[in-house]
């Protein structure tokens, strides 16, 4: 039961479990963005319900972050992992569940937060049929991927649709980046209400510790020359990128280069098919005895990887936001990244990092050997990545950020007026009551 003194939100992440570890098949940043903001809004007031879709039989149905802020695991289709692009098909059966869970629990949610195009297509099914206020978050955009490659899947046409439906009829788009919000009015649709709030970052977990320190801990050497990739492994994440890159350097740094691959699923399930492919071309790059496969980090140990490495190399064909970038300059270490999306956005250049065009072997390979190079360089942009980070992408400031759009976004169901920011209609300590002050 909820608890009476809170209001209860839910957020809905159909594929993006917020427990799930980064780089496991197709855990990123969704996972870790639902999270942390479910996390930061309880402790901000709000009663936080998280709900995702159940892949494992074993799987707890709910796990509890915290006094007021849970995971919720419910049915649709198998208890298996399935593919996000094959999981619409399933949907009306998370709807139904999440309906019948809502009811048998008697709870009401007044605001509706949902991640991805799967999840949208729930809020608006619930929207048709209840006055709740829905807010969205893209975290990726179909029209902006299938740009970049050469066959459309089939699920294509239904995403799209839904993409644009959201923006218009969701109360509110939340748009993590510059760049993404450029792209929603561009190309998606002229209408409907954007907020800015970017993503964050957890500044009290990723935050920078001495590189010898790191390397004591991991079984580094120190004269060892780190390139760090973290990410799971997909053909549009441009790890073939880093590796050619890397291959041409070689001959600069011999047995100095290391380069560290964390992420990756624990079995050969859905992305094994693309690391079969990066070690082949490790293999014909020669490049096996410079590499590490990691696989799957935990948040607590993650730090130490960024920590220990002399730059983190985001080659992405495509990134909305890029949370691998503020963790790694969280920690003090510059980023190497492609400049796209967000990542022109989260990376300043020449002050936290360098950015080169995507899928440009050269541009990476001279960005990374300029920062290997350079101590002064590096230097500098370990001081001002962490700094830059703490004071614009703390998961506390942005949980402040949402916490008040979702207030304002309840005060404008009840006045039934455009969004103003009236801190007064709402109790901003705990979030439990609306109460109109006529003046």
């Amino acid at each position: 039961m909820a608890n009476q003194n809170r209001q209860p939100i839910a957020l809905i992440s159909v594929h993006g479990d917020p427990t799930a570890d980064v780089g496991r098949e197709e855990a990123g940043g969704q996972n870790v963005y639902v999270r942390n903001v479910g996390e930061k809004l309880a402790n901000l007031g709000w009663q936080v319900d998280m709900f995702t879709r159940k892949t494992d039989y074993d799987q707890l149905d709910i796990v509890q972050h915290s006094p007021y802020c849970r995971t919720i695991r419910i049915k649709a289709g198998p208890e298996c992992f399935i593919p996000r692009d094959q999981l619409f098909a399933y949907m009306p059966e998370f709807l139904n569940s999440f309906q019948i869970w809502q009811n048998k629990q008697s709870i009401i949610y007044p605001l509706i937060h949902t991640n991805y195009w799967l999840s949208a297509w729930i809020g608006l099914e619930l929207q048709k049929h209840s006055k709740i206020q829905l807010i969205h978050t893209y975290h990726s955009l179909g029209v902006v991927k299938y740009d970049s490659i050469a066959v459309l899947p089939a699920i294509a046409k239904i995403r799209l649709a839904i993409e644009k439906e959201i923006l218009e009829n969701a109360d509110c788009v939340v748009a993590t980046s510059p760049q993404e919000q450029e792209s929603l009015r561009n190309l998606i649709s002229s209408h409907g209400n954007i907020v800015l709030i970017p993503c964050g970052t957890d500044t009290d977990n990723f935050n920078h510790i001495s590189q010898t320190a790191a390397r004591l801990k991991l079984g580094f050497a120190k004269s060892e020359k780190i390139v760090l990739y973290v990410g799971r492994f997909d053909p549009r994440k441009g790890i073939e990128t880093l590796l050619r890159s890397c291959a041409q350097i070689l001959p600069d740094y011999r047995k100095d280069l290391k380069l560290i691959i964390v992420g990756g699923s624990s079995s050969n399930r859905a992305d094994g098919q693309e690391r079969e492919r990066i070690e082949k071309i490790l293999q014909e790059l020669s490049l096996e005895r410079q590499t590490i496969f990691a696989g799957q980090v935990g948040h607590q140990q993650l730090p130490l990887y960024y920590c220990a490495a002399d730059v983190c190399v985001i080659p992405s064909h495509y990134e909305p936001f890029g949370l691998v970038a503020i963790e790694s300059m969280a920690c003090g270490t510059p980023v190497v990244a492609s400049d796209v999306g967000g990542l022109k956005f989260t990376v300043l250049p020449e002050e936290t990092g360098l950015l080169v065009p995507p899928k440009d072997i050269n541009a990476f390979s001279q960005a990374i050997k300029r920062i290997l190079n350079d101590e002064l360089l590096a230097g500098k942009m370990k001081k001002q990545a962490s700094a830059s980070v703490n004071q614009n992408f703390s998961w506390k400031h942005i949980g402040i950020q949402l916490s008040d759009l979702y207030r304002r976004t309840l005060a404008q169901s009840i006045m039934k007026d455009p969004i103003v920011y009236m801190p007064e209609l709402i109790n901003a300590k705990d979030n439990s009551m609306l109460v109109i002050r006529k003046k």
